[in-house]
């Protein structure tokens, strides 16, 4: 009979206090103390692995070879080293069974019997809890010594600081690097002067051969405006300053935010700041973050020439927005962005989209929109569309879309109980009980659907919106053909969205205001695509229509 011994602790602490070898001691004494046979190709440890994951290399070797039939048993201290949730659990002890390896464990012998199995589902959900309450102390206990100022925040210091390698989280051990200090100085110093800005300061250290804080040759812009936001070089390492939440932005216009977290800003007073050796002064360090506030203002932009869509455009191939390019000869395009970013280009990924021209995409666009604006007809026949609930923003739709299923789930709950009580299963006080209960929460459940649809007739006021409208395509429409190019570059950007160009395929996306002040939300977030591009797979690049 194959039989093999499984260890595990959570933290590389426990397994440098040879902690994991106490258990393979108890293991091994087992094994031997029932006369198997144990092979040291079965012996499977884990050293500083949570047990809140299934990701651990000896459990995948151990599972591995039991779905080879190399294993027969399997002997564990507790059921909380094999995992800490009790889903884990029972999925372990169901896949090796059914390769035909059984689990026994030390502290308690399992078996089929009911009383087993109901303490093996007590103790998992024990455990659980337990790693719960852990990770909360060590949190609350990390937040206590942070503002202390005894524990740093880092887990790899800034470029020009170094730390104890023996207590590398002990503020009291963080150092200066002189040479990489004196160039964290230098850096400061350079962009306070006249005309400095964050990409000739990275220029000008890729020139000097200066390697950057992770060895590599080039300096980009992040990487300088990193070392010039870092509050640790005015001697405060800061941590809490910011939180995980639902990414809501896109870096595209016409890419979906899709599965991912954004991170924004706690308030002040929730900062820690820990002190540590300051390499520039306070006074330098409050000038250079004046300075970064009001470069976006400061900034040289393409603005010399006159471009109808600036910022408007997006290529309908990679999704990405496009720029103004101007050649020598005199010739204006809208080039993809995809054609010319660095990175995109390292990767394999250059866009092959046509250069556009850009007066005629202007004009093409500008005439779009006076037609428009002449004929408020087509947009009367797009309100029609608003009718059905498709201009809902996405996060409304889903939240009437998830009522109504937990109504229809009441609905069906309710059914059975009474099926349950007609076949005698359950007694008339048992029906009452539960019967109040589904109605209490069916009748929380008809308030918020009653919110919801309140919410969506405000937005969907169809006929205050068509009068709205018609009425500023009546103000508007008087002044078009005398427009200068500031009134038409305003009027473009109250009125487009997006202008998406496909080769020769041209799709405008306007946005008309209903009331005086304006459309209040982003556009974006009216589409359906916002947050998931709907799946296209035989035409990925294919603009939405």
């Amino acid at each position: 009979m194959g039989v093999a011994v499984y260890a595990r602790v959570s933290t590389t602490r426990q397994a440098q206090a040879q902690t994991i070898e106490q258990q393979l001691d108890r293991l091994v004494a087992a094994v031997t103390e029932r006369g198997w046979t144990l092979d040291e190709r079965h012996v499977y440890r884990d050293d500083g692995y949570s047990g809140a994951s299934l990701g651990r290399p000896g459990l995948d070797c151990l599972r591995d070879h039991a779905a080879l039939a190399e294993v027969d048993l399997v002997v564990v201290t507790a059921p909380d080293r094999l995992a800490r949730n009790y889903v884990h659990q029972v999925l372990l002890i169901d896949e090796l069974g059914r390769n035909g390896c059984q689990v026994e464990f030390l502290d308690r012998p399992m078996s089929q019997d009911p009383h087993d199995q109901l303490l093996l589902q007590i103790r998992g959900a024990v455990a659980e809890y337990e790693r719960t309450l852990i990770a909360e102390r060590m949190r609350r206990g990390r937040q206590a010594k942070l503002r202390a100022g005894t524990l740093l925040p880092w887990t790899t210091p800034p470029f020009g600081y170094r730390l104890d390698p023996e207590r590398p989280r002990d503020a009291a051990g963080v150092r200066v690097e002189p040479d990489t200090a004196v160039l964290v100085a230098q850096l400061f110093d350079w962009y306070l002067e006249p005309q400095a800005t964050v990409y000739r300061l990275a220029k000008r250290l890729t020139d000097l051969h200066v390697a950057t804080p992770t060895g590599k040759p080039r300096w980009n812009a992040a990487s300088v405006r990193g070392i010039l936001r870092n509050p640790a070089y005015a001697g405060r390492a800061q941590t809490n300053r910011t939180r995980v939440v639902p990414a809501r932005r896109r870096k595209s216009a016409l890419l979906p935010v899709g599965p991912g977290d954004s991170h924004a800003p706690r308030p002040q007073e929730d900062w820690i700041a820990v002190a540590v050796p300051a390499i520039v002064s306070e006074e330098t360090f409050a000038r250079v973050q004046a300075k970064l506030d009001t470069n976006q203002q400061s900034a040289a932009r393409n603005t010399r020439h006159e471009h109808l869509l600036r910022a408007l455009v997006s290529c309908g191939r990679c999704r990405l927005s496009c720029t103004v390019r101007r050649t020598q000869a005199g010739y204006r395009y809208y080039l993809c962005r995809g054609r010319t970013d660095a990175l995109r280009v390292a990767r394999g990924q250059r866009c092959n989209a046509r250069y556009t021209p850009a007066g005629q995409l202007d004009e093409l666009v500008w005439g779009d929109l006076c037609a428009l604006l002449a004929d408020p007809a087509q947009v009367a026949c797009a309100l029609e569309r608003a009718r059905g609930g498709a201009w809902l923003p996405q996060e409304l739709q889903a939240r009437q879309a998830t009522l109504r299923q937990a109504l229809g789930q009441l609905e069906r709950q309710q059914q059975r109980l009474l099926d349950a009580y007609l076949a005698e299963v359950v007694g008339l006080a048992e029906l009452e009980r539960k019967r109040q209960e589904l109605d209490r929460r069916r009748a929380t459940l008809l308030a918020q659907q009653r919110q919801l649809d309140a919410i969506a007739e405000q937005r969907l006021e169809l006929r205050a919106v068509a009068d709205g409208i018609e009425a500023f395509c009546q103000t508007v429409r008087s002044g078009l053909a005398t427009a200068t190019f500031a009134q038409r570059r305003l009027l473009v950007e109250l009125l487009i969205d997006r202008v998406v160009v496909t080769d020769g395929e041209v799709e405008i996306r306007y946005v008309l205001p209903t009331s005086p002040d304006g459309p209040h939300p982003p556009f974006c977030h009216l589409r359906k695509d916002h947050l998931d591009r709907p799946a296209d797979p035989g035409h990925p690049h294919q603009p939405d229509q």
